[in-house]
């Protein structure tokens, strides 16, 4: 069997894309662009032990990652309300629509709409794909019974260590970041790569690769660059233009002296800052004897 990572695609019918417990940016990044390149060819899932924070939330599409491993069942949680309360629950179709009811002991409450908690469960894909991580303890996920049979990949820029027992097939290549090797795989796949995927990758090798100085950078980063700009992905900006500099820094620009703060009492004992205005320099504040007429006399004797 072809064990290539193109090949594994094409013959996977689901796939679920997992993220490790710690993630960099470019880890983020670069799972999240696979995710997205598989949404027009495949029944594809992202998951993430854990939340994503704020840092994550300027890739496209960081909504979709799920802390949900499965996606097979779906499960009603009654959250805070007692089980006891509850005297049946029906089930009946009507039509072609399927209706749950909850009918609560006499002189109690229903759940309410607020405690009713929705979430998917069970698993259905036959391939797994572990992104980043140098190790199987990074994926606190692989722990679950839900993976076993599942044909499970990694790919990465360091090398791999994990139990033999658990089969994992790992593709690394030494290049500046995940994002530019997410991009390689795309490319080899022929997967989709719109301009919300190259966005992310662009942003992610910028952010592993330490905007281009890191280790793993090569001629080569820089052509999958281009090709990330080509496909209509677009740089963002962190931290904008600095709009600040130093007094005088800038030839032409008018030296003004920073007004001055004064704090002055008021109504309840507590004080006030007063911009001052900048304090000017008389013209004419030299010596007065400056501006005298100036007798010079002689010594010498002829």
């Amino acid at each position: 069997m072809d064990n290539t990572f193109p090949s594994l695609i094409t013959s996977a019918n689901s796939i679920l894309i997992l993220i490790s417990d710690k993630p960099s940016f470019d880890q983020v990044a670069a799972a999240l662009s696979l995710y997205l390149s598989l949404g027009d060819k495949k029944d594809a899932s992202i998951s993430s032990p854990k939340p994503m924070t704020v840092e994550f939330n300027k890739l496209v599409g960081v909504n979709k990652i799920t802390q949900e491993l499965g996606n097979k069942n779906l499960t009603i949680l009654f959250k805070d309300y007692l089980a006891e309360n509850i005297e049946r629950v029906s089930a009946d179709v009507e039509g072609s629509q399927f209706k749950l009811t909850v009918i609560p002991k006499p002189g109690l409450t229903y759940p309410q709409k607020e405690q009713v908690e929705l979430s998917s469960s069970g698993f259905a894909s036959d391939l797994t794909i572990l992104v980043g991580g140098d190790s199987d303890s990074d994926f606190s996920s692989l722990n679950t019974e839900d993976l076993n049979g599942v044909k499970i990949v990694h790919i990465g820029i360091k090398q791999f260590s994990a139990s033999p027992d658990k089969g994992i097939v790992s593709y690394t290549l030494p290049v500046s970041s995940l994002s530019e090797l997410a991009t390689i795989l795309i490319k080899e796949s022929s997967l989709t790569l719109d301009g919300d995927s190259a966005t992310n990758l662009i942003a992610g090798i910028e952010e592993g690769s330490n905007n281009f100085t890191g280790e793993g950078v090569s001629a080569d980063t820089f052509e999958v660059f281009a090709h990330l700009l080509r496909s209509g992905g677009v740089r963002t900006q962190k931290g904008g233009l600095k709009k600040e500099y130093p007094i005088g820094s800038i030839p032409g620009q008018d030296l003004k002296v920073p007004a001055r703060n004064a704090t002055q009492s008021v109504a309840g004992g507590e004080k006030a800052v007063v911009e001052q205005p900048p304090e000017e320099t008389p013209i004419n504040s030299a010596p007065k004897d400056w501006f005298e007429p100036k007798i010079y006399k002689g010594t010498s004797v002829s």
